[in-house]
């Protein structure tokens, strides 16, 4: 017997880990039309730009704004300055991240509830349509999904009874991690604290969670505070309305069906799947609409780690029907996992090629900068209704050389802001009237909002007496124009 058991053991041991298989799966997800035909857009410009800049440069700045990406901004500034400045730099730290969140997912489901959730929820992972959105894109969400994954890995080690001080330790630190890259993120705490209550865990575990929450709480207190004084930023979101929870009602049904799926075999107190997925899918999207009824907040992107939870109630319902499957035909139930993949790659697919393209986003920052280099004349100006479009100068610099930004009175740099501070209106129109030739480098038509700011309304206003469009070109949402002065 002995002789029989020990090629089995050896052969276990050569087997490569179940959760490199979700890890593979979503790296191969994240290369897939990594480049996007090459296109940024505003968003990802606010990181390449600020990436570019020095630390002080980058300290400067984030007491003027976006205190709340600090951490990411100089991660990213460290690859930038390694690496080079690019798409692959710029979005690989996402795809990364979010590997390491489905290699998370596979342990947690194999563990409560056998290889087949594990594998299921894994994989699930990286086909949700708004984790492929985000699994491309140069901003922190899904760095923010892989330090979740860690802490909620942790928190199921520890409820299994195999947790030290060091891996509490690590959860504080994971927590803590996560806020840094987006305060938002404190919402898991909640829905790990509705873990804890759902399996009636004991005093000590709760004292310990307790200690190791404060301290990631306490950690992330003067960002939070700090950066209520730059709320600003945020005054752009919608206020919550009822269509704006379609979305979210979506979601926590199918999360619903799946926490249904694992009752019959685990009974209310044990720790399973439905106790760890369904709180961490619930709890930050219910948490995040609370907090809009207060300040609109309500950007899907805040709680994408939330996606998780719902990649675990996934695996749960197909290792439901594996078990459902196994007794009356067991080879065909070792197909499902991998039938059940490929059917929803099939039924995704035109929304994966269609999050894989430039029109995926509301616009283009590198288009529009080959058409302003290819339009350019000496001596041209430059304007930028809003002053935010900047940030196609700030990244494609070289193709804007030559160019005389009139409106321009401080640097991005040296004022410390994203898009630099502009002239008073009076100066801007007396600059405008100087020249022969100016470039409008504004939003597409079909995007564009209404010209609010003041200083915007002098830009059109001049432009609109004085002078006359000789080009206009329209790419990817965004829009060059070119204006002569008018003769006479």
């Amino acid at each position: 017997m002995t002789s029989h058991i020990a090629p089995a053991d050896s052969s276990s041991r050569r087997r490569p880990p179940l959760w490199a298989v979700p890890v593979l799966w979503t790296l191969a997800l994240g290369a897939w039309g990594l480049s996007r035909q090459h296109s940024v857009w505003r968003d990802e410009a606010a990181t390449w730009q600020v990436a570019q800049r020095s630390t002080g440069e980058i300290w400067h700045m984030l007491g003027q704004v976006d205190v709340v990406h600090g951490l990411y901004y100089l991660l990213m500034h460290g690859l930038f300055a390694t690496f080079g400045a690019g798409t692959t730099t710029l979005r690989l730290p996402s795809v990364l991240a979010m590997a390491v969140a489905a290699g998370c997912v596979t342990v947690i489901g194999r563990r409560l509830a056998g290889p087949w959730v594990g594998l299921g929820a894994g994989l699930a992972l990286g086909l949700l349509p708004a984790v492929q959105f985000y699994l491309q894109e140069g901003r922190p969400y899904a760095l923010v999904a892989a330090g979740a994954g860690i802490a909620t890995l942790l928190l199921v080690t520890a409820l299994q009874g195999r947790a030290s001080a060091a891996h509490w330790t690590a959860y504080g630190g994971a927590v803590l991690l996560c806020a840094l890259l987006n305060w938002l993120s404190l919402l898991m705490l909640p829905a790990h604290a509705a873990t804890l209550a759902w399996t009636r865990a004991g005093r000590g575990t709760w004292a310990r969670w307790a200690a190791a929450s404060s301290f990631a709480m306490a950690g992330a207190l003067p960002l939070i505070l700090f950066s209520r004084t730059q709320s600003g930023q945020v005054s752009w979101i919608p206020p919550l309305t009822w269509h704006m929870l379609i979305g979210p009602a979506v979601l926590l049904a199918i999360g619903a069906l799946g926490a249904l799926a694992d009752r019959p075999s685990h009974p209310g107190g044990r720790l399973s799947v439905a106790a760890v997925g369904l709180p961490l899918l619930a709890v930050p999207q219910l948490g995040l609409i609370g907090l809009s009824l207060f300040q609109p907040l309500f950007l899907d992107r805040y709680v994408l780690f939330s996606m998780l939870g719902l990649a675990l109630l996934i695996g749960t319902a197909l290792g439901a029907a594996v078990r459902a499957l196994t007794p009356r035909f067991p080879r065909a139930s070792s197909w499902l996992v991998p039938v059940a993949v490929t059917v929803a790659v099939v039924a995704l697919l035109p929304q994966s090629l269609s999050k894989r393209s430039p029109a995926s986003r509301v616009d283009d920052v590198l288009a529009v900068s080959a058409d302003v280099r290819r339009l350019k004349h000496p001596g041209d100006a430059v304007l930028f209704v809003p002053a935010a479009r900047r940030d196609t100068a700030l990244v494609s610099p070289d193709d804007f050389a030559g160019l005389s930004d009139i409106a321009l009175a401080a640097t991005p740099v040296a004022s410390g802001t994203l898009k630099g501070e502009e002239a008073d209106p009076a100066r801007i129109r007396t600059a405008m009237l100087a020249q022969h030739r100016i470039l409008l480098v504004t939003d597409a038509a079909k995007v564009a909002r209404p010209v609010s700011a003041e200083r915007d309304r002098v830009k059109t206003a001049v432009l609109k007496e004085h002078f006359r469009a000789v080009s206009d070109e329209q790419v990817r949402g965004r829009r060059v124009t070119v204006y002569e002065r008018r003769s006479g």
